[in-house]
Formats: C-alpha cells, sequence, structure tokens
C-alpha cells in the first residue's frame, strides 16, 4: 500500500553533516506517522525521530539539537537533517511510516508501531 525508498546515506568524517531523504509513493492519507530509525551493527534496532500529519515531532535523547526531521508534502519526501554527527551514529537508517493515525511521542521506541519500511541507507562517520 505505501512504498518507502531511503537516499543520501554515505560516509562523512565526525562533526560532518548528512542530510537523509524518504521517497513515498502509494497509498494517500490525510493522518500519518512517520518516522526514522537506526540500527548499527550487533545492535537493536532504534527509533530516532518521528513526524506527523500534524508536524509534531520528537526525537530520542541521543540526537536531539543535532538532528531534525522534517518532510515535503507536496514531494510525499520526509527528511532527517543531520549534523555533528559522531562516530556513535553510524548505522543503517530506515525510515519507516504508520498510515491513518498521527505520531505519540512513545512511538521512537515503539518499532512495532510502523507497519512500512524503507531498505535503508548506511550512514558511516569516521573519526
Amino acid at each position: 500500500q505505501v512504498q518507502l525508498v531511503e537516499s543520501g546515506g554515505g560516509s562523512v568524517q565526525s562533526g560532518g553533516s548528512l542530510r537523509l531523504s524518504c521517497a513515498a509513493s502509494g497509498a494517500t492519507y490525510r493522518r500519518y506517522c512517520l518516522g526514522w530509525f537506526r540500527q548499527a551493527p550487533g545492535e537493536e534496532r532504534e527509533g530516532v525521530a518521528i513526524i506527523d500529519s500534524d508536524s509534531f515531532t520528537s526525537y530520542a535523547d541521543s540526537v536531539k539539537g543535532r538532528f531534525t526531521i522534517s518532510q515535503d508534502r507536496a514531494k510525499n519526501t520526509l527528511y532527517l537533517q543531520m549534523s555533528s554527527l559522531k562516530p556513535e551514529d553510524t548505522a543503517i537508517y530506515y525510515c519507516a511510516a504508520k498510515m491513518g493515525s498521527y505520531c505519540s511521542a512513545s512511538w521512537t521506541t515503539a518499532i512495532n508501531i510502523f507497519p512500512y519500511w524503507g531498505q535503508g541507507t548506511q550512514v558511516t562517520v569516521s573519526s
């Protein structure tokens, strides 16, 4: 019903910036929650940030002040602007979507809430 494709990953030095994109296609909804999640090698997938159709946002403590989640409704695209990157930000980043509802702040830690996922894009931050 909904397809998500991430892009924009790559390698960057510590302190650098990177902008990830997630293009959505398929069914359209008036209410939705979108999120960015990441998974480092040997680690469990964790929530990074979420945003909904009312522009409510919530961030993981580890990225507050450094990452910004945003959306371009005209382009059906979700973004994650990452600044002041640290080696511990190295991970595969995934976008996800839950259609038909607004976000809840607790959903940054509830990955099973999101039924639609992209394929992931690798972000590598070197020291």
